[in-house]
């Protein structure tokens, strides 16, 4: 795995988590920038879930196992977007909530990966 890539996408799920904890703070749904940054935050997690792909494919191998390996690629990969359409039902504070938390689970995830990898 890229450890580079893999501390940007935790961080910046942390700040996606802080941002829409910060709306949810002030009792707002989640609004058209948050879906930016949603989809940012999703496409880091496509890009390493790619990265992770290839490295199986080339032949490199996970300390923990394959299959636990590409399960968690493919949670971080869909943990922010479904949170987002989530958000888009609860049009209330508490969808902000979703995503702020899904911030906070992807980035618990990405260090899983990273220990999962070998870290």
């Amino acid at each position: 795995m890229l450890d580079v890539l893999t501390a940007v996408t935790a961080v910046a799920a942390l700040l996606l988590a802080a941002w829409c904890g910060w709306a949810a703070y002030r009792d707002q749904p989640t609004k058209d920038w948050h879906f930016i940054g949603m989809a940012v935050v999703t496409l880091l997690a496509l890009v390493q879930l790619v990265v992770g792909i290839v490295q199986l494919a080339r032949g490199e191998k996970p300390e923990q196992g394959t299959t636990i390996f590409v399960a968690y690629l493919l949670g971080s990969a869909a943990c922010v977007p479904a949170a987002g359409f989530l958000s888009l039902g609860e049009r209330t504070r508490w969808g902000s909530v979703t995503v702020a938390a899904s911030g906070v689970v992807l980035a618990v995830l990405e260090v899983r990966l990273f220990d999962i990898w070998g870290g």
